[in-house]
C-alpha cells in the first residue's frame, strides 16, 4: 500500500481561488466537497490528470475513482485519492494536496479512504458535496455506511462556477486547442479528393489532430445534400459540400468548431447560404462583451435568423465550453443538451469562453454550419481559431 497522507507541507498552495470556492460553497451549504469527476478533479489538481486512465475507467470488477477533498476553509485539510501507480506521478511531481492517499484499485477502496481522510478532519457529520452523477452507487453506498451522520449535497453547480472563469493559462490552452483544430480541419478538407469515404476523411483528421498534439475526440461530417453526420462509405463527389465539425482536446481542454469545404467551386447559392449563417453569426458577436447580458446575443441573433429565407431550417445554439463541451455560462435551455439556461440573463464574465453555432440543413444542398469560440473580454471578445470560416477547397 503506498499511502502518502503523512506527508504534509508547511501550507497548503492551492491552484484554483480558495476565496471563491468557500464563499460558493457558503452558499451551497456545504462543508466539505469530494470531487470525482475527472473534469474537476483535474481542475482542482491544477491540471493534472493521470494518463493510465485517460481513455477508459474500468479495471477489473471496478474502475479508477480519483477524488479530491477540500474543506471549506482550511485548503491544509485537502487530500488526493488516487490510484496506487500514482505514487510514482506524486514523486516525480508532488502534488498540492497535504494528504496524498496513492492506494486505490477501485471504487470502494477510494470511498474507503476517502471516509478515513474525513474522519481525520473531523467532518464525517458534516454536510458533504457530491457530483451524483460522477459517484458510482458502490461508493456512495460505502460513504454513506461509514460517515454517520453526513448529510450528502449536490455540489455540481459550486464546482461549474469555480471553473467559469478561466485564468490564463486556461484560456492560452483553450486558443491553442481551438488554433490546432482549425489547422488540422483544413488541413484535412484539402487532402480530401473525389471518391474520398466519409472513414477516410474521418481517419485523416484524426491523424492531423494527434500530429498537432491533440487528443483527438471526435469528427461529425457530413458530404453532399445528406444531413447525416455519422462515419460511413459515402464518398465525396465533385460539386458537393462537406461539413466537418471537431472536437479535440488540448492539455484537458476542449476545442469544438465547425468548418465548411466544397469540392471544386462553391456557386452563387452557396455563397449566399453560407453568407446567412455568417450574418447570424455576426449579429450574435456583435452583442458580446463582459457585462452584457448573455440573452443580448441570443436575442440578436434571433432576429437575424427570423429575417433569413432559410429560418424554416436554420438553427442558432450557443453554449459554455472550457474543459467540458458544455459548461458555464448556461444559455439556453434544452437546446439541443438537457439544462436550464440559468445564465441568459446575468452578465457574461470576462474570461468566460462561449461557443456559438449556426446550423442550416438546407433540403437541397445539405448540411452547412459554423461553429465558432469566443472568450469574452472587458471591450468585447477574442475569437480563437478564426480561420477558414468560407468555402475551403478540398483537392487542394
Amino acid at each position: 500500500m503506498n499511502d502518502n497522507a503523512g506527508q504534509t507541507r508547511q501550507a497548503a498552495v492551492t491552484p484554483f481561488d480558495t476565496a471563491k470556492l468557500d464563499r460558493l460553497m457558503e452558499e451551497a451549504g456545504i462543508d466539505v466537497v469530494v470531487a470525482t469527476s475527472k473534469h474537476n478533479t483535474q481542475y482542482l489538481m491544477g491540471g493534472y490528470k493521470f494518463i493510465f486512465f485517460a481513455a477508459m475507467d474500468a479495471i477489473g470488477h471496478s474502475r479508477y475513482l480519483p477524488m479530491v477533498i477540500y474543506e471549506k476553509g482550511a485548503p491544509d485539510h485537502s487530500a488526493y485519492v488516487g490510484n496506487r501507480m500514482e505514487g510514482a506521478e506524486h514523486q516525480n511531481n508532488p502534488f498540492w494536496t497535504p494528504a496524498v492517499h496513492t492506494a486505490t484499485w477501485g471504487t470502494q477502496d477510494a470511498a474507503g479512504l476517502a471516509a478515513e481522510h474525513l474522519k481525520k478532519i473531523g467532518k464525517t457529520g458534516g454536510r458533504i458535496g457530491i457530483e451524483p452523477a460522477f459517484l458510482p452507487s458502490d461508493a456512495r453506498d460505502l460513504l454513506a455506511s461509514r460517515l454517520d451522520g453526513a448529510r450528502f449535497v449536490d455540489a455540481t453547480h459550486v464546482l461549474e462556477r469555480l471553473r467559469a472563469v478561466k485564468t490564463p493559462d486556461e484560456l492560452a490552452k483553450l486558443r491553442r486547442a481551438s488554433e490546432l483544430i482549425t489547422d488540422s480541419m483544413l488541413a484535412t478538407v484539402a487532402a480530401a479528393r473525389a471518391g474520398s469515404t466519409k472513414m477516410e476523411i474521418i481517419e485523416q483528421l484524426r491523424r492531423e489532430e494527434t500530429n498537432r498534439g491533440l487528443h483527438f475526440e471526435y469528427c461529425l461530417l457530413t458530404l453532399g445534400s445528406s444531413h447525416n453526420r455519422a462515419g460511413s462509405p459515402q464518398t465525396w463527389a465533385e460539386g458537393e459540400i462537406l461539413s466537418i465539425d471537431s472536437g479535440g482536446n488540448y492539455h484537458g481542454y476542449i476545442g469544438d468548431l465547425c468548418r465548411m469545404g466544397v469540392l471544386g467551386e462553391p456557386d452563387a447559392e452557396l455563397e449566399d447560404l453560407l453568407a446567412e449563417v455568417e450574418c447570424i453569426q455576426q449579429a450574435a458577436f456583435a452583442k458580446v462583451r463582459a457585462g452584457a447580458a448573455g440573452s443580448e446575443m441570443i436575442v440578436a441573433a434571433e432576429a437575424e435568423l427570423k429575417a433569413s429565407p432559410s429560418a424554416a431550417f436554420t438553427d442558432f445554439f450557443c453554449h459554455g465550453m472550457g474543459l467540458i463541451a458544455h459548461e458555464a455560462p448556461f444559455l439556453m435551455t434544452n437546446h439541443p443538451v438537457t439544462y436550464d439556461g440559468i445564465d441568459a440573463d446575468k452578465p457574461l464574465e470576462a474570461g468566460s469562453v462561449i461557443s456559438v453555432e449556426t446550423t442550416m440543413l438546407h433540403p437541397k444542398r445539405g448540411f452547412i454550419k459554423l461553429e465558432d469560440t469566443l472568450a469574452i473580454t472587458d471591450g468585447g471578445y477574442e475569437m480563437f481559431g478564426d480561420r477558414g470560416r468560407g468555402w475551403n477547397r478540398g483537392g487542394a
